[in-house]
C-alpha cells in the first residue's frame, strides 16, 4: 500500500469513527427523550416486545425445561420477600379466583386433589444466578380443567393468567400459553420439603421457562382475562414476556 492510499484509508477510519462517536449520544438522546410506553421508554418496551415474539416460538409446550438431579433436602435459595412480609397460616387460606365478570374463592383442598407431580430443573433468576430445584404440586393446566376454568363460552382460552398475593403487593402477568406447559405448576413442596414461609407457603406458581420474577409465591389470586393483567417488574422497565 502507497502512502496515498494510507493516507485514504486513515481519513476514512477516523471519519467512521467520528459518525460513531456521534451516533451513540444521538442514541442516547432518543431514548431518554422517547415518550414511556408500560413502564420504560418506548425504544426498550418495542425492543421487549420484539424479543417476545422470538421467545413465543422458541418456548412453546413442546419444549420442556431441562431435567436436573434433583436437590431432595437441599434449601433453597430466598430471594425476594415483596408479598410476604404478613405472616399466613394455611387453616382457612383461601384463593380468589377471577374470571370475565365472576368472582369464587377456592379452598387449598381444591388444589391437592390433584395427583401431584413433580419436576427437577434450573430456577433461574434475572439477576444472573440460577438454582437447580425440585418443585412438586398440581400441574397448573390439571387444576384449571378440573375447576372448569381459563375458558370462554365458545371454548377457547383466555390469552392471560394473571397472579397476585393476597396483600396485592406482588402481581405477575404470564400468556396462557406458557401457563399450559406442563411443568408450570402451583406448588406446595420444593425440594422434598413443604413450602417455608419465605418460599411462599402455603402455594406458589413454578413456571421454569421464565425467569424467576414471574413464579409468584403466596398465590392470593388467580385472574383469567383477555386483558393483559397489571405486573410487578413490567411496570417498572422490565421485560414482561421473561421468557427463557
Amino acid at each position: 500500500m502507497n502512502p496515498e492510499e494510507i493516507k485514504k484509508s486513515t481519513r476514512k477510519s477516523f471519519i467512521l469513527a467520528g459518525i460513531f462517536l456521534l451516533l451513540v449520544p444521538l442514541l442516547f438522546f432518543i431514548i431518554q427523550k422517547a415518550p414511556d410506553k408500560s413502564g420504560t421508554s418506548a425504544v426498550f418496551r418495542y425492543s421487549f416486545m420484539a424479543n417476545e415474539k422470538l421467545w413465543s416460538v422458541l418456548s412453546s409446550n413442546s419444549r420442556l425445561s431441562v431435567k436436573k438431579t434433583p436437590p431432595i433436602g437441599q434449601p433453597p435459595r430466598v430471594n425476594g420477600l415483596i408479598g410476604l412480609r404478613r405472616g399466613t397460616s394455611a387453616k382457612d387460606y383461601r384463593v380468589l379466583i377471577e374470571q370475565k365478570e365472576s368472582a369464587k374463592e377456592l379452598p387449598l383442598s381444591s388444589f391437592y386433589i390433584i395427583p401431584k407431580k413433580s419436576h427437577s430443573t434450573d430456577f433461574r433468576c434475572i439477576e444472573g444466578w440460577s438454582e437447580e430445584r425440585q418443585f412438586a404440586g398440581a400441574v397448573f393446566s390439571e387444576w384449571m380443567s378440573s375447576q372448569n376454568l381459563g375458558k370462554k363460552a365458545d371454548g377457547t382460552y383466555y390469552q392471560y393468567v394473571g397472579l397476585e398475593t393476597p396483600d396485592g403487593e406482588y402481581y405477575v402477568s404470564i400468556d396462557m400459553e406458557s401457563m399450559l406447559h406442563p411443568q408450570t405448576v402451583l406448588a406446595w413442596e420444593l425440594n422434598g420439603k413443604g413450602l417455608t414461609l419465605n418460599n411462599g407457603f402455603p402455594l406458589r406458581l413454578i413456571i421454569p421457562i421464565k425467569y424467576g420474577i414471574k413464579s409468584l409465591k403466596r398465590i392470593g389470586k388467580i385472574i383469567f382475562s383477555d386483558q393483559k393483567p397489571r405486573d410487578y417488574w413490567a411496570e417498572r422497565g422490565y421485560d414482561w414476556y421473561s421468557g427463557l
